[in-house]
């Protein structure tokens, strides 16, 4: 598949004693910047991961017991806004930050300096969301959607701050995503290294491509809706104010063209990974790499034709529901496919249950999970029926925290001795994995039924009918936050004394895998010369056995 000219194994050596203060510097080194992006969102993680537990905490009785009713809407505000906005989509991020280079066999991005510009956006927009707080108001209490006219609500004679902060916070994390997109589809079309055809690039290249193309045409529009909700809280327009002969649908238009593409913003990236780290410990080559390809392309495509039925019960024409009903259930064809070629690739593997393994493997599992009810959704008479009830929040998070989360989690594990050098430990990797598909099947699985028996979502006081289950909720819930503890000290562990890895410890395909780990400063002392795809294993042969990964 690949070779390094002329590169010597004195030359390979991994990279030692590198300065921890870097990491907190304006760096310019993409693997740098990708460490930086995964540190910071997975902090910003932990504390919607607190607020979540809050959530659940309140709920797990029927009345108020905690906290106020303003303190609640302002938890299920924030949490959904971090973990969308500054945990899956800006860590994906930072995943193609570190791996596309290497992947492609560049030296770095192709803009440095506007690559650590969109890092530092980050920190600024996540610290301004979380000071809301300190205002008198609160923070924005309308949703992770910040529907009008309920945003645009206030007391008498207080303007909105909270709900300002918001806008301008999110504003700020599109514009992070929109330099990172650019940047990104720069390096993959002009970077790649000789011999390195379009369709010789990894998945996960190729699906932060897609991603790249998508978050620039959809980003735009939900800056312009949240411009023009700002106008409507400060100077008293009427774009959304059905008061001041606005129309509050338009805003939905505006924010769903974007916010329904933005789930395979999260998804794709994730399935890219996975789609490396399946073939590695199957001991085969992936099956149907072309079809993965058009697969994607494909979902990106009729990802932006399937918005409107999040606003099926807002009143849409019936013409309309049936349109966006028939191509939100077209686009399980493609996302099918991709399962169909996971499953294939393992169906006659050798397979090698590492931590990285166990957790592709569950996000297969959770996304299947997540895609039923997804189509039983994209129906208009389930869709109305259910709208605005825990079974759609069931539905979300399966896709979300199941699929999105399980796959930046196997991806960190995959890459972890790429990045540090360093092997994490098997046995609290696993631990970790049995945690979370624990938790996160008792937390998200008995959504469903509370749904279905019409609880509604949004609610801190609820009928008491519900009480049994939401307890069972609450508790997958806590056990998901106590799931994140041996993650935590496996990684700091792992990275300040874990036991050296070598160049490729699970013998991979990859062309990232070629170099030092971790890699030198320009990645390859040499360049790399490609022959053919990543997944002909010139490295593996067919069928080859695991090896242990402490030699």
């Amino acid at each position: 598949m690949t070779s390094l000219a002329g590169q010597s194994s004195e030359e390979r050596q991994p990279v030692t004693g590198s300065n921890w203060r870097v990491y907190f510097s304006f760096s310019t080194d993409h693997k740098v910047i990708g460490i930086q992006y995964l540190v910071t969102t997975f902090c910003f993680y932990l504390v919607g991961g607190l607020m979540a537990m809050l959530i659940r905490a309140e709920l797990a009785t029927a009345n108020l017991n905690l906290v106020s009713p303003a303190t609640y809407n302002g938890l299920f505000t924030l949490h959904a806004t971090i973990m969308i906005f500054l945990w899956v989509i800006p860590a994906s991020v930072g995943m193609g930050n570190y791996l596309v280079p290497l992947m492609i066999g560049a030296e770095d991005m192709a803009f440095p300096r506007l690559n650590a510009a969109s890092f530092w956006i980050i920190p600024v927009a996540g610290l301004l969301l979380l000071s809301s707080y300190l205002l008198p108001g609160g923070p924005a209490q309308s949703g992770w959607w910040s529907y009008p006219p309920v945003s645009l609500q206030a007391a008498p004679g207080l303007l909105p701050a909270g709900e300002l902060i918001w806008i301008v916070s999110v504003v700020l994390l599109g514009i992070s995503s929109l330099l990172a997109a650019f940047n990104l589809m720069s390096t993959i079309l002009a970077m790649r290294v000789e011999g390195m055809t379009l369709f010789r690039m990894p998945v996960f290249v190729w699906n932060m491509l897609v991603v790249s193309m998508m978050t620039l045409l959809g980003v735009p529009v939900l800056t312009a809706a949240l411009v023009l909700l700002a106008f409507d809280l400060t100077a008293g327009t009427g774009f959304f104010n059905p008061a001041r002969g606005g129309d509050p649908l338009v805003y939905q238009h505006m924010f769903w063209f974007y916010s329904h593409p933005a789930v395979y913003i999260m998804f794709l990236p994730a399935a890219g990974m996975v789609s490396e780290i399946l073939p590695t410990f199957s001991r085969e080559p992936l099956f149907g790499y072309r079809t993965i390809v058009i697969s994607t392309v494909a979902i990106a495509v009729i990802g932006f034709s399937v918005w409107v039925h999040h606003m099926f019960a807002s009143g849409t024409p019936d013409w309309v529901r049936l349109f966006f009903m028939v191509t939100s259930m077209t686009i399980a064809v493609p996302t099918g496919l991709k399962v169909f070629n996971w499953i294939a690739t393992m169906w006659r593997g050798r397979l090698w249950l590492t931590a990285p393994m166990l957790f592709a493997m569950g996000f297969v599992v959770m996304f299947v999970m997540g895609g039923v009810t997804g189509i039983m959704l994209a129906t208009v008479p389930v869709d109305i029926h259910v709208s605005n009830t825990y079974f759609v929040v069931a539905h979300l998070h399966y896709v979300l925290f199941g699929a999105s989360v399980l796959g930046l989690y196997a991806g960190i594990y995959y890459w972890f001795p790429k990045m540090t050098g360093r092997i994490m430990s098997e046995a609290l990797g696993k631990l970790h994995f049995w945690l979370t598909i624990a938790g996160l099947n008792l937390a998200f699985l008995p959504m469903h039924a509370v749904g279905l028996l019409g609880m509604p979502r949004r609610v801190a006081v609820y009928l008491p009918e519900f009480q049994n289950l939401n307890v069972f909720i609450s508790l997958g819930g806590f056990l998901l936050g106590i799931s994140t503890l041996p993650f935590i000290f496996n990684a700091v562990f792992s990275w300040l004394v874990g036991k050296e890895a070598g160049d490729d410890p699970w013998r991979s395909h990859g062309l990232e895998w070629l170099t030092s780990s971790p890699p030198p400063v320009k990645n390859f002392t040499a360049p790399p010369k490609i022959t053919a795809g990543p997944y002909e294993y010139g490295i593996l042969g067919k069928g080859a056995g695991p090896v242990d990964p402490s030699r």
